[in-house]
């Protein structure tokens, strides 16, 4: 596969994700896929996707987990509802990562990645190591099943992420990049944070955002590529000088405009070429 292949985000039944169709017709080779409901993973679904993948010429490199009854409507809320830290949900979603993991090995995907969650920043707080466990009994069931977890960054600061990281101690633990994630969620200066975590980060998302008047506080607005303040031509040269070589995958979170959807990751795809071009990958 080439350097640097575009992808988008896409979903079966369930998330935020543009249907395969639309992968296929834009000509991207890559896709990360949000898990579809725990009703359809199951082995012959995992072989029509896999049919219909190979029909289309696209390569799936990562599924993504996502939990009934999170909610991204604030920040408060995504503390509340986000994830493995909420207790009363977390025995639950760590099975479901489980099986998640396992459908990912039924359709030959060797990561699986999801957000944790607001990770206490006191390591001495006690749902800081409850979440710690849980991380590790997921990363030991994807060891199993051959694959790596990549966490998604945005909701800690970098320091914080590799701290967890270290906590963690399985080396099948990476980082899936969001750089629009630490604007949406005024955690951080986007390439200062992929400088910190860089030895880490085996995917990434291509989103764009820019600032709250309150970072941290109240949420940032998310932005076509390109046009909010993450910068995307010194994101991607900062993406080379770390030596990464995966694939680029363009999220765009406005799936009630299926067409705006489309018509805006058309020109990222299009921004996204150019600038590697530009860059020389």
């Amino acid at each position: 596969m080439e350097k640097w292949p575009v992808g988008v985000f896409t979903s079966i039944d369930a998330g935020l994700g543009v249907k395969l169709e639309v992968a296929r017709e834009l000509g991207v080779p890559t896709i990360q896929l949000h898990a579809p409901a725990a009703s359809t993973r199951t082995p012959e679904n995992a072989k029509n996707f896999l049919a219909k993948l190979k029909d289309a010429g696209i390569t799936l490199t990562a599924v993504f987990g996502g939990f009934e009854g999170e909610s991204y409507a604030d920040i408060p809320t995504v503390s509340r509802t986000v994830g493995l830290v909420p207790r009363e949900t977390r025995a639950a979603r760590t099975q479901e990562m489980k099986e998640i993991s396992d459908f990912a090995k039924l359709l030959g995907c060797r990561v699986i990645a999801l957000h944790v969650g607001f990770v206490p920043h006191d390591a001495k707080n006690p749902l800081y190591a409850e979440v710690l466990k849980v991380t590790q009994e997921i990363c030991d069931h994807a060891k199993r099943n051959g694959q790596n977890l990549h966490l998604e960054t945005g909701q800690e600061p970098a320091e914080g992420l590799l701290q967890f990281i270290r906590d963690v101690g399985r080396d099948n633990l990476f980082i899936n990049f969001d750089p629009a994630n630490l604007v949406l969620y005024g955690t951080g200066q986007p390439i200062e944070a992929l400088q910190k975590v860089g030895r880490y980060v085996k995917s990434c998302h291509c989103k764009d955002a820019k600032w709250s008047a309150k970072p941290g506080v109240e949420w940032g607005q998310e932005m076509p590529l390109g046009q909010g303040d993450v910068g995307m031509e010194q994101f991607l040269r900062t993406l080379k000088s770390l030596g990464y070589d995966g694939p680029l995958t363009i999220e765009r979170e406005i799936p009630q405009e299926p067409a705006r959807q489309k018509a805006e990751i058309g020109h990222a795809i299009r921004l996204l070429t150019e600038l590697k071009k530009k860059i020389g990958v």
